[in-house]
């Protein structure tokens, strides 16, 4: 059964592959304390990924090569997530005194029932979830599956740059592995309704957590991009020039009122639009606390914003805040990123499972 969840031997490297970039994270600990060892982000090509697929496997490769020397890691092994939309899960009942080698093999001989696609074609794996609350004599089991071809070319890329992957998970799993470590640290509330919205290139997705498990997801085709179109077009540069500019400054006085401000007030009509989604399956009409994440998250005045028209707390996701730095990393540049860092983030955590 090649796992979608395999364990790992060893400290490994999270590396998140995104749309827009690739990021780099490894983690130590020592007790209850973690520290950032490596870390780094590199930019892709264009069109290198699309709607999270890998669509130029080189492109990527090469990435992966510049992600490592300028991560200055000598680490191998690598913790690598696929979409959330290229895994099916399904919760199924089992009997609780089943080994995992006897829940495998049930497994592999009903799995076709829940999944559509030829079982040679997919990667499976499963992981106890505790006792079902229909049947103490049961337990709950997370059934996932994944087409082969989207955990091999995942391996292809990071082969190309001379990495192995020793776990491939979920980008959904990684993300409640890192708000979990929030929550321990009580940043956010983990016995609470939280939203979380990752504001990406491209898209912007909705997770909503309940005691620290994704009860509901919703994407939608908006993202950072649309900024950075916004300010090419507005000063007449490149696409590469309005990316920088947005990233450096020095943009003109006119920026931030003609420009800036409006996408602001795009982006919290977006959110205010997929919170609606939620409601609207009637089990609740408010959330207790929002957390933004991804890589336009972190623009001044967000937070705040959002906050103020949706009327509930809102914070930008900051994994790092309580963990110590390795004097190779640039803490001022991990700050900036840090938001955009919590699928690499809770990948990392998997070196302590």
């Amino acid at each position: 059964m090649p796992g979608l969840f395999n364990k790992k031997t060893d400290t490994l490297l999270g590396i998140d592959i995104s749309s827009t970039s690739v990021k780099l994270l490894a983690l130590s600990r020592q007790g209850a304390c973690y520290r950032v060892e490596a870390y780094a982000v590199e930019p892709l090509p264009a069109n290198a990924v699309i709607e999270k697929n890998i669509a130029e496997l080189e492109a990527v490769g090469q990435a992966l090569s510049r992600l490592l020397i300028k991560a200055r890691t000598s680490l191998k092994h690598v913790a690598v997530a696929v979409a959330g939309s290229a895994v099916i899960t399904k919760i199924i009942e089992m009997d609780a005194g089943l080994c995992d080698d006897d829940m495998e093999n049930q497994l592999k001989i009903e799995a076709d029932q829940y999944i559509p696609y030829p079982l040679d074609e997919v990667a499976i794996d499963f992981e106890v979830q505790g006792v079902s609350s229909r049947n103490p004599e049961r337990v709950d089991v997370l059934l996932a599956a994944c087409r082969k071809e989207s955990v091999e070319v995942h391996e292809a890329a990071l082969a190309l740059a001379g990495l192995t992957a020793r776990v491939v998970d979920v980008e959904a799993h990684a993300l409640e592995r890192s708000f979990a470590l929030l929550a321990n640290q009580s940043v956010v509330p983990k016995e609470r309704l939280v939203a979380v919205v990752d504001i990406g290139a491209t898209m912007t997705t909705l997770s909503v957590l309940h005691h620290g498990r994704i009860i509901y997801t919703r994407e939608q085709l908006f993202g950072g991009r649309q900024l950075t179109e916004d300010i090419q077009r507005r000063y007449g540069l490149t696409l590469e020039q309005a990316g920088l500019a947005k990233k450096q400054g020095g943009l003109p006085d006119d920026y931030v009122n003609e420009v800036l401000q409006p996408f602001r007030e795009a982006l919290v009509q977006q959110v205010a639009r997929s919170l609606q989604f939620f409601f609207a399956g009637g089990q609740y009409d408010a959330v207790d606390h929002i957390l933004l994440v991804g890589g336009t998250a972190s623009i001044c005045g967000l937070d705040r914003l959002i906050q103020e028209h949706l009327g509930t707390p809102t914070q930008v996701a900051n994994p790092f805040v309580e963990m110590t730095l390795s004097a190779k990393v640039n803490a001022a540049a991990l700050a900036s990123d840090a938001p955009a860092m919590m699928i690499a983030c809770g990948l990392a955590l998997r070196s302590f499972d």
